[in-house]
């Protein structure tokens, strides 16, 4: 009898005469069967399966060809899941193979191997464990080789929700690889715990229209959340003595408590800020150093003082969870709640992300939290819902993380590209934020150390976030940098910038500014179209604040250097062009090697607050240079510095600390009649020109400003057709004799 199950015009394989040998015309025997070789004869044994009408059969021999046709080890066909489940499962022998040619139609990418468990009653899912209707037993189990497809589960476009699918194949612990083929619709928010897995979107697009809300300022409510598990088992210990920079041994109170390959949360008590605290990573025990101590995979990068508690909690994190290649879509217009984003990790270890395309996302993109060792490339983001709701409309966030490496990303009218809060040994390269007027490139300031920015392109401020973070950074490096805007204002140690140029825009006020904290601070063949803003509210470093072969254009009377630059200054080999009424206001020695300091047309001098400035081998021209310290002062110029221009080249304020002048073979050129070389009016001075050339214009050293206290040593030099418009009478301590007057 001919299975009434093919109403698809193929041929009807049921038919197979085999009445010679087994006298029942309505079923071929198992041996001839089994000598059809191809899809065809695969499929003749798949429809003998075909639940049976009522009138089959039913005599002795009937029955027994019945167990007969029960074929454990042929593989089955079925052209569709449709017709995999139309099987009944009264004819399929325990471990049955069936080879599904597709889930809806032959050749749809749908198709699978599955294997039939007499016994489960795993929960069917659609695509790995399959269940003819009303069965309570007997599932169709898939066999794969670890890569699991949405089409498998019967998505092929993103219209249905994919969420059960995605649900069904991380969870799968026999999956390590998902792809998807299609585009994809997710209105569900997930959170996996599992590691060793791998998300290929292959390029395809992804939606979240309808997606559940997400809770209150949760920027982990991601599509893709894979989070560790942080146990019960918690180490308190207070340090019995200091713990050094760059330390990776720690005290731990017992050792014992502790095993090599463990992973731990290290957090040290907070400071004064609600969020201040130096120590918070995600480390893993690599060696027991003894009783008390044991070293982990992290040099600390600041000092702990005696007496500070570090909180250990172990962690099982996930590890190797990847996601590659999505062009995701968030939901238009989203807010915290209705918004949405691709991925988010959370106490996670070597995991990274590749290829994601964004745009319209309401929180990062990449949301990172406790993780060590990692990468994000190739991955963009374009009009984030928000770039002004705090923590929103970021490409890619790090809280607490280590070793991660951010590459080939590009944001659009974006907040951050790249966000470090409380992270250590990063590294950013070949990264462009346009539309960036936001800041791609921050710090949160939150005792960032070693990090590392090479060949990028975006408005870049570090350590900005607020004293309540602490406002701390060390040991950043930027290279290759092209911007607005580079600020680094507040306690950032060791900042070196080399190749930095901040050009600023017309859009943006305030821009082509560098603005950098006088903490050993090193900035080497950098530029500024605007403002040069130095500032010091720190003074942890032991190395020198050095600019060097570095250009600035200047605002007229801005300030270079703010009150509170206490720390020595060495400016080299550079140039600071529009100089007008500027003042360096810092305190700390100022000293200039070779560098030029160029002045607008009858501008007025640069005042200056250092207790010494020397300038070697510069050239000062239409400025001139004015001490205004409130303290003693001394003011040098030698190696050939050269000063010309039209108004007064040196001068001083009124003011009650005494100034020492050393003019030790410059040369003063005046730009006219009316210019003057020198002028010294009043206050306490301590004049030595010796070895200098003075040509043209005026030469004023009034005797009241050569009272107590004071000296005036002016011989040796070379004034020619210089007019001595008052110069004290000599005395003991007045020399003014000994010059070539030409």
């Amino acid at each position: 009898m001919n299975s009434p199950h093919r109403t698809d015009g193929a041929d009807n394989h049921d038919s197979l005469d085999s009445t010679a040998e087994t006298g029942h015309p309505s079923r071929p025997d198992r041996r001839r069967i089994l000598r059809t070789t191809g899809f065809a004869g695969l499929a003749a044994v798949g429809s003998l399966l075909i639940a049976q009408p009522a009138a089959a059969d039913p005599t002795p021999a009937a029955d027994a060809d019945a167990d007969a046709l029960k074929p454990k080890d042929a593989v089955q066909q079925a052209d569709t899941v449709a017709r995999l489940l139309s099987f009944e499962p009264r004819y399929l022998a325990d471990g049955t193979l069936a080879q599904v040619a597709g889930y809806l139609k032959p050749g749809d990418g749908g198709g699978m191997l599955v294997r039939w468990d007499a016994a489960s009653t795993l929960v069917p899912n659609g695509g790995t464990v399959l269940a003819p209707a009303g069965a309570a037993k007997g599932r169709w189990l898939q066999i794969h080789d670890g890569v699991g497809d949405f089409r498998r589960f019967g998505i092929f476009d993103g219209k249905a929700p994919a969420d059960a699918a995605l649900d069904a194949m991380v969870n799968d612990p026999a999956i390590h690889r998902i792809e998807a083929h299609t585009d994809l619709l997710f209105v569900k928010r997930h959170t996996f715990s599992r590691s060793g897995i791998e998300l290929d979107f292959g390029g395809n697009t992804v939606r979240t229209d309808g997606i559940e809300k997400a809770g209150q300022d949760d920027p982990f409510a991601a599509v893709l959340l894979f989070r560790g598990k942080v146990t019960d088992t918690v180490v308190t210990h207070k340090l019995t003595a200091v713990m050094p920079d760059l330390s990776d041994v720690f005290e731990v109170g017992d050792s014992s408590k502790f095993a090599v390959g463990q992973w731990w949360a290290a957090e040290v008590n907070q400071l004064t800020g609600r969020w201040e605290k130096e120590l918070q990573k995600l480390v893993q025990v690599t060696q027991i150093v003894d009783g008390s101590r044991i070293r982990v995979n992290y040099k600390n990068g600041w000092e702990l003082a005696a007496g500070r508690t570090i909180t250990w909690t172990r962690v099982e994190p996930v590890e190797r969870a990847h996601v590659r290649d999505m062009v995701f879509f968030g939901v238009e217009g989203g807010d915290q709640y209705t918004g949405s984003h691709p991925v988010a990790y959370e106490y996670a270890v070597s995991c990274d992300v590749s290829g994601i395309e964004a745009t319209g996302t309401f929180w990062p993109v990449i949301m990172r939290r406790w993780c060590t060792h990692f990468r994000t490339e190739q991955c963009t983001l374009k009009n984030p819902a928000s770039v002004t709701w705090g923590g929103a409309g970021y490409l890619t966030q790090q809280i607490y993380c280590l070793y991660g490496h951010v590459s080939d990303c590009h944001t659009a009218n974006s907040r951050h590209l790249n966000d470090f809060t409380a992270s250590a040994y990063c590294y950013v390269e070949n990264c462009h934020g346009d539309g960036d007027d936001q800041g791609p490139f921050v710090t949160h300031g939150q005792y960032e150390h070693d990090l590392v920015y090479t060949g990028n392109s975006g408005l870049m401020t570090f350590a900005n976030s607020g004293a309540a973070w602490g406002s701390a950074a060390k040991r950043i490096t930027v290279r290759k940098h092209v911007c607005s805007w580079f600020v680094a204002r507040v306690k950032v140690t060791d900042l070196t910038l080399e190749d930095v140029q901040v050009i600023g825009k017309p859009s943006l006020q305030g821009s082509g500014m560098i603005w950098v904290n006088a903490d050993g601070v090193q900035m080497r063949g950098c530029s500024a179209s605007d403002t040069l803003i130095l500032s010091q509210q720190s003074s942890r470093s032991g190395r020198p604040n050095v600019i060097d072969g570095c250009t600035f254009a200047l605002p007229a009377k801005s300030e270079i250097a703010q009150a509170n630059v206490t720390s020595p200054v060495h400016i080299s080999r550079s140039v600071l062009t529009g100089l007008d009424g500027n003042t360096w206001n810092g305190t700390g020695e100022l000293r200039l090697t070779d560098t030029i300091l160029r002045g607008r047309e009858n501008g007025a001098p640069v005042t200056v607050a250092a207790a010494t400035l020397v300038l070697d081998g510069c050239t000062v021209k239409d400025t001139g240079l004015r001490a205004a310290g409130k303290a003693d002062q001394r003011i040098r110029l030698e190696g050939g510095t050269e000063l010309s221009g039209t108004g007064t080249l040196l001068s001083r304020a009124d003011a009650a600390g005494a100034v020492t002048w050393e003019l030790a073979g410059h040369r003063s050129v005046a730009g006219g009649a009316e210019a003057v070389h020198v002028s010294l009016e009043s206050g306490r001075n301590r004049y030595l020109a010796t070895g200098s050339q003075f040509t043209g214009g005026k030469l004023t050293l009034k005797a009241a400003a050569f009272g107590d206290g004071s000296y005036l040593m002016h011989t040796g030099n070379v004034e020619e057709g210089v007019t001595r418009t008052e110069l004290p009478q000599d005395g003991p301590r007045v020399q003014t004799t000994g010059n070539l007057v030409v």
